[in-house]
Parts: structure tokens; sequence; C-alpha cells
């Protein structure tokens, strides 16, 4: 079927491609999906740029794609929770069920689970995919093709904001303003926060950024250190939650600047290399340290919470393609324009 492959390392095509026949064996718990909409995550970027991300690394053409909508064509013999004409995203992951991780409730870190578009698993840009009925989640009347398929993305933010125990009232500090710091704001907002300080180098980002609530505040990392203003802000205490969500090691050795005694940090960013870390800055703060891997059991939540306007993802939806300008698309989400936080392409229907 036709669909974008990276074929190596800076070399994307549109053309068809074989399938393997056991990708498309709709098993008894499955459902075969029609993709309608699929957004450009940061990683599919960087596979397209770079060939690899840590010990992935891709050795053959791959389909690309993972953050996803659609209609649901086809069901397996026994499920009972979906039906033909079903609109569906898609959680991308799936684990080994009889895995201690997954037995523990903790599958998204199970070694042996499979996630679209990370080599050797093909992603989604194409017409059609089967996927298991447990992590294909039915959308309500409310929430779009669009908004569905960042689900995704989203996840990542409530699965910060559920790990950092956001209580109501607390102050955040997010460091990024691309498409996860951003999600992850919301999610904080969402979980309690009265305000969130966004931290970037992009005032593109942080005017969209502070579009999205009147309780967001936009820093220029540039022009004035967050720590600084969190602390000028809040008597000297700091924030009590700051999510790294750069991926930047400069960023990552300063997270304890701006957080308050017993805080929390969460590392979100995927970092490529070991990260300078201030033992004695955490340790004088008795500050709290977590580390968040994808997600796992969030996206009911996200749905739920797109449904009932609790999180509004469209502010971030800021440019679609049609499926036959996914090799374009590409191209300019590598350029990292900085008036684009999402963007997303749209398959025929």
């Amino acid at each position: 079927m036709k669909s974008l492959v990276l074929e190596r390392k800076d070399e994307l095509s549109l053309r068809d491609f074989p399938i393997e026949k056991d990708e498309e064996v709709l098993g008894p718990r499955d459902v075969r999906i029609k993709l309608h909409t699929v957004g450009i995550c940061g990683s599919d970027v960087h596979y397209y740029t770079h060939g690899r991300i840590g010990p992935f690394v891709v050795e053959a053409p791959m389909i690309l794609g993972h953050e996803a909508s659609g209609t649901v064509i086809e069901t397996g013999s026994e499920v009972t929770t979906l039906k033909e004409g079903d609109r569906v995203c898609m959680e991308p992951g799936i684990p080994d069920p009889n895995s201690k991780a997954t037995r523990l409730g903790m599958y998204n870190v199970d070694p042996a689970v499979r996630f679209w578009a990370t080599p050797p698993v093909h992603g989604i840009l194409r017409p059609t995919c089967v996927h298991p009925e447990a992590f294909t989640f039915k959308l309500p009347d409310a929430v779009s093709f669009a908004e569905a398929a960042m689900v995704e993305p989203l996840a990542v933010g409530v699965h910060a904001a559920t790990k950092a125990k956001i209580k109501p009232g607390d102050i955040a500090v997010v460091l990024g303003a691309g498409p996860i710091g951003l999600v992850t704001a919301l999610s904080a907002l969402a979980g309690g926060c009265a305000r969130v300080y966004v931290s970037d180098l992009s005032d593109k980002k942080l005017q969209i950024a502070q579009s999205l609530s009147p309780a967001i505040i936009a820093v220029n990392a540039a022009k004035e250190t967050v720590g600084e203003r969190v602390k000028a802000d809040t008597d000297g205490w700091g924030a009590d939650v700051l999510f790294e969500a750069t991926g930047s090691p400069k960023a990552a050795a300063q997270i304890f600047e701006p957080l308050a005694p017993g805080g929390c940090v969460v590392l979100i960013g995927g970092q490529s290399e070991p990260i300078s870390y201030d033992a004695g800055a955490a340790m004088v703060r008795e500050a709290r340290v977590e580390n968040i891997f994808r997600y796992a059991h969030v996206f009911p939540r996200c749905v739920a919470m797109l449904a009932s306007g609790a999180i509004d993802v469209k502010p971030l939806i800021t440019r679609t393609f049609d499926f036959d300008e996914s090799v374009k698309a590409f191209e300019i989400a590598a350029s990292a324009p900085p008036a684009d936080v999402k963007m997303q392409i749209e398959l025929p229907q």
C-alpha cells in the first residue's frame, strides 16, 4: 500500500510498500482501521534527520508515523467494544501481555513493547492498519480526527502531570514550548496548577503558549532566567513542580534552580547523552525526581478531557498537509519553523 517510507537517513519517499502478511492478519480481538489524520512527531523527524534515536537504528526502510486517528472498517470475531464506522484513536505501543512490567501495570516500560515507527516496527502513514481492540479508543462526537491525533502527545503531558502528583494551587514550570512542553502545560493546569511558567527561546512559540490560558506565563530564556522570574513572583520560594521538556543538556542542568524546597522535577525530554545533575541542589531541597517513558493508562483520560473541553489542543495544530505532500511536510518540519507547533497529515478518505 502507498506509504511514507524512510528509506535511510535524509531520504523519504511516498511509494507502494509491501506490508508483511502477519501485520495485516485480523486477529479475533483486533480491528482494522482506515487512517484519517497522522501527526508529525519530533521522533519521526529525528529518525529522518539522524537515522537513529539512542539504541533504535533505522537499518531498513521503515514507514513513519505514530500519532493517529481513523475509522474502524473491520472487527475481529471477539471484539465487543468497537464496531465498523466507529471513529477512534490508537495507542501506538503494544506490550507483551505476559511480561512482568505489563503485569505490574507498567506496560510502557516492557522491553518487548512494539511501538509504531520505532525500528524495526513500521508506523502508520499508510491507508490502513490492524490494531488490538484493547489499545483502540472510541471517540465522542465532540472530538475531531485532528484533535484525536493529538491524544498521543497529550498522553505524555498527562502522564507527566500524574507522576508529578500535582495539588490544586501548585506553581509549575515547563522548560520548552514545543508540542510536548505545551501539552504538559495544559495537563498541569488541568491537574490543578494555579500558574504555569513556560520557558523557551522562540517568541513565536511563547506567544502560542500564552494564548492557551491566562494562567500560562511565558518566559524568554534568552532575555531572563526562569528561576529568577519564578522566585521573584513567589517571594523567593520557587515552583512546586518543574517539567523538563526540551531535551537540551543545558536546560536540564538548571532543573533545580526554580524549584521550591520539597518540589518535584519530572524529566520528559529525551537526552541523547548523559547530563549534568546537581546532586547538592537536589539534596538541600529534598527534591523528588521522576522520569517518564511515553505513558501508560492515560488515553481514556485524554479523550475525556478533550470531549469535555477541559483541555483544548486545537491551537497547537498549526499546519495540515495532504498525504501526497508528506515528503514536503517532513522537510518543513525538519527545518523547525518557529511559528509551528504541531503539523499533521490527512490521508485520503
